[in-house]
This record gives structure tokens, C-alpha cells and sequence, in this order.
């Protein structure tokens, strides 16, 4: 199916259908990937206020063969949000659709709009007690119908799990502009093909989300934070089995950072403050929300100590008080801003089982000195396996002199991580640049399915084209 582009006659069209002001032409941030690897093409950006409005985009959209190409908060990574091939698409972004519908805190739920600001949900939930737990650097600006449309990860995986388990219901619009009203709050439908989970993760390939009911938990009574110094990886999954048997599913998060991690936050952010007067090779974040049961026991303390005579760490600084907690999350959530302005040769968003972890780190770190000079900044969620393994240039010099190695750096170091039974995508999605990827080590079986699936509900190729699936 050959697709038209988002042309004059087709906007002046579709806008006698919406109301004034709903079609703008395209500004820069909604052409541009964060990282200013790549950048887009629009005819024009749609900005509807309801899913009504949706419905009647999409409907224009398939009827006359338009590509689209939907917009959350524009934080990606891997190129899902904008197309440098497709020739104005129309861009359909949720930024006006931002209203917390209700919150019912007895039930331990909150529906919204998909252009809702993660951290705009995150208070909502505050202010009657309750947690959102999905959490990531980019909560300021993410928005939760791109988090669901990716299936974020972030932080609190570990005890709460990925978008797609703290989501129990969605309404989104299909390609052909029919509405599903899916957004039923219960726990157990069982009634045939879960199109929840099918359009969680699609990339918006599938359909657009436009309103979603999510799960809340209750807020911790308290929390105990921590970072301590462990001798290696290997060393640090054997905390993390201490830690679960101490406190359960207390264990929050457990996050591995490395030297180069601090480094660079030297080098590029030095107003973040470093909590160790020596750069330890590798060290761990760790954070309890306790229950009202648990509170008050210095569970943390325990575990440094129990740690400390088990030799699986050597050093380490507990938070004293808000402010302390806040500043060891700072530390951890601007190292993607300090990799970013270093400038990375080719960055790795990876998952590994458990166990093969530290072996697979060893081997990777083998892998990259092989060639000469380049550093690697390895760091990540360890407790669900999720690393972030990125490649810079030596101290000084500028990527581009290493631009000729990105794409052999990327294929050794994803081609290790299939020897090692993991994923090249961990929680970034596939997006337009890992769609090759996704063809290499992919299961045959599944990319057919998935194929098929496309056709089934966008025989037109309008959504999204060219990601996830080759185009």
C-alpha cells in the first residue's frame, strides 16, 4: 500500500472536521530524538482534545492512505516518535489530553488521559495517599500513553513490575478510527484476546492509546536508602538474595553503578554531589519502602552489617533523611544526562538472566577494550537484570572521530548478549532503530505472528510506519 503524504488539500480537509486550533505546523522538538540522532519529517501536528477527535484523525488518516506517526513526551531513545523516511506524516500528539479522570483510592485505582505527565499521576496518587510506582528520569517530560505504548521499565520493576503490570485497562483508538472502550477497572476478565497487552508495547503500530486505568499501592510507611560499595557484579546479586531474605518484596530497587558512572558525572555535572571521597569500581543503590510493620526496624543497617561480614560489601553510606535519599536518587538518575553530554558511540539497552549477569559483564568488558581506548559505562537495574551498557570515546575527544565503529560496536556487543540468552531490548523498545535487530535475533515464528497481526488491524500501513516492523 502506498502511502500519501499529510498534503494541503488533506489538512484543509481534516481540519473542517476538528475544531479551531487543531492542526499547527511542526516545531522542531516534535523532529527531533533526544540524543539528536535523528530527525523527522511532518506535514503538519494534529493536537486533539478527545478521544472523539482521535477517532476522527485516524478515520481521515485511513480513508485517504496518511501516515501517522504518534507523539508522547518525545523521550524515546530509539527513534519510535519520529520518521526520517516517511514523507509528511501527520504527527497525532496527546499533549492536550492531560486530565487525571478520577482516582478512587479505596480501590486502588487512577484512570487518566494517555497525554497525562508521569509525574503529574505520581502526585495525583499522592495527594490521597496512594503510589504510582512506574518511575523513570524522564518523569518531568514522559507521557503515560508513550510509557504504556513502550512498555516502560524504570526503577521500581523490581518489586512492581513493568507498565503493562500496574496497567488494568485502556480505551485507544484503531486504525480505521473505531474506539475500543476498554477501560474497565477489574482485576479478572477473562473474555478472549487480551487487546490491553497486545496495544502495551506495539509502539503505537497498532492503535493509539488514549486513556488508560492504572493500579496504585499503597505509600510505603517509610524508606530506607542506601548506597554501598560491593568488590563485583557477582557480589551484588548476592546482596540483592540477602536483601530479599531480610525484608521480602520490600526491596525496591537495587541499582548497579560503576567508577565510570562517577566519572562522568565529574567531568560533565560537577554539581551533583559525590558521596565518596575514592571512586569505588562498582557500588549498588539500594532502597526499602517498608510497611507500617517493618518501619522503625533499621532494616538497612541490618543488612550492611549482615553484607559487611559476608564480605559482599566494603564500604557504604545509608540515608540519614529525605534530602540524603534525594541526593543518592540524583546521583543515579543524572547519569543518562552526563553519558549524553559526553556522547556516547553507541549505547545498549540490554536484560540478561540473572545468573549469567556478571559473567556477561566480564566478557563485555573484554569485548570493549578490545577496542583501543574506548570506555564503557555499565550500569542499570540489576535486580530484573536490565543493564545499560554504552561505549564513549576517550576523555577528550569528540564521537564523531568514532562514528566509523558504532555499528561494529553495536552488533558485537548485541550479538554477546544473544550468546548469553538475553534480550537487545530491555525496556527501550525497538522503535526505527533496532528494527534490524529485531529481524537478527529474533524468533522467525513470533516476527510472523506479529506481521500478521499488523495486517490484521492496519491493512493500510498507516501507524507508525517503518517501526518496530521493517518497513
Amino acid at each position: 500500500m502506498t502511502l500519501k503524504p499529510a498534503d494541503q488539500s488533506f489538512l484543509t480537509a481534516l481540519e473542517a472536521q476538528l475544531p479551531a486550533g487543531s492542526l499547527k505546523a511542526p516545531e522542531p522538538r516534535y523532529l527531533e530524538e533526544p540524543r539528536g540522532r535523528a530527525r523527522g519529517q511532518a506535514g503538519a501536528v494534529a493536537l486533539p482534545r478527545s478521544v472523539e477527535e482521535v477517532s476522527t484523525i485516524l478515520k481521515a488518516c485511513h480513508a485517504a492512505s496518511v501516515a501517522v506517526v504518534p507523539y508522547g513526551g518525545g523521550t524515546g531513545l530509539v527513534g519510535g516518535q519520529l520518521s526520517e523516511e516517511l514523507r509528511a506524516p501527520l504527527v497525532i500528539s496527546l499533549e492536550r489530553m492531560k486530565r487525571v479522570r478520577s482516582v478512587d483510592a479505596q480501590s486502588n485505582v487512577i484512570e487518566v488521559d494517555a497525554g497525562c505527565i508521569l509525574a503529574d499521576i505520581h502526585t495525583a496518587a499522592e495527594e490521597v495517599d496512594r503510589l504510582f510506582p512506574l518511575s523513570l528520569a524522564a518523569k518531568g517530560s514522559a507521557q503515560i500513553g508513550g510509557n504504556l505504548a513502550t512498555n516502560a521499565g524504570g526503577v521500581n520493576v523490581l518489586r512492581y513490575g513493568n507498565a503493562r503490570d500496574l496497567c488494568l485497562g485502556l480505551e485507544a483508538v484503531l486504525p480505521n478510527g473505531d474506539i475500543w472502550h476498554g477501560l474497565s477497572p477489574l482485576r479478572k476478565d477473562n473474555t478472549g484476546y487480551d487487546l490491553r497487552n497486545l496495544l502495551i508495547g506495539s509502539e503505537g503500530t497498532l492503535g493509539i492509546i488514549t486513556g488508560a486505568s492504572l493500579k496504585l499501592s499503597p505509600q510505603p510507611s517509610a524508606h530506607e536508602t542506601a548506597l554501598m560499595v560491593v568488590p563485583s557484579p557477582a557480589a551484588a546479586l548476592d546482596l540483592l538474595a540477602l536483601a530479599r531474605d531480610m525484608v521480602g518484596e520490600a526491596v525496591s530497587a537495587f541499582e548497579l553503578m560503576s567508577k565510570q558512572a562517577l566519572e562522568f558525572l565529574a567531568e560533565k555535572m560537577p554539581e551533583v554531589r559525590q558521596p565518596f571521597a575514592e571512586f569505588p569500581e562498582w557500588f549498588v543503590l539500594i532502597d526499602f519502602g517498608l510497611s507500617r510493620a517493618q518501619a522503625g526496624q533499621a532494616a538497612m543497617e541490618s543488612l550492611f552489617e549482615a553484607a559487611l561480614e559476608q564480605e559482599l560489601v566494603s564500604d557504604g553510606f545509608i540515608a540519614s533523611s529525605d534530602k540524603q535519599r534525594d541526593e543518592f536518587w540524583e546521583l543515579r538518575e543524572t547519569i543518562p544526562l552526563a553519558n549524553r553530554a559526553v556522547g556516547s558511540i553507541s549505547s545498549h539497552d540490554v536484560s540478561l538472566p540473572l545468573d549469567r549477569l556478571p559473567e556477561f559483564i566480564d566478557a563485555g568488558q573484554t569485548l570493549i577494550s578490545s577496542f583501543e581506548g574506548l570506555r564503557l559505562n555499565c550500569f542499570g537495574h540489576l535486580g530484573d537484570g536490565n543493564l545499560h551498557f554504552n561505549v564513549f570515546p576517550p576523555k577528550g575527544i569528540d564521537k564523531k572521530e568514532f562514528s566509523h565503529l558504532q555499528s561494529e560496536v553495536k552488533s558485537s556487543v548485541h550479538d554477546l548478549v544473544a550468546q548469553f540468552g538475553g534480550s537487545f531490548s530491555a525496556e527501550h523498545g525497538v522503535g526505527r532503530l533496532k528494527t534490524d535487530d529485531l529481524l537478527k535475533y529474533g524468533d522467525p515464528t513470533k516476527i510472523a505472528a506479529m506481521k500478521a497481526i499488523k495486517a490484521a488491524l492496519d491493512p493500510k500501513g498507516i501507524m507508525n510506519p517503518g517501526a518496530v516492523l521493517k518497513a
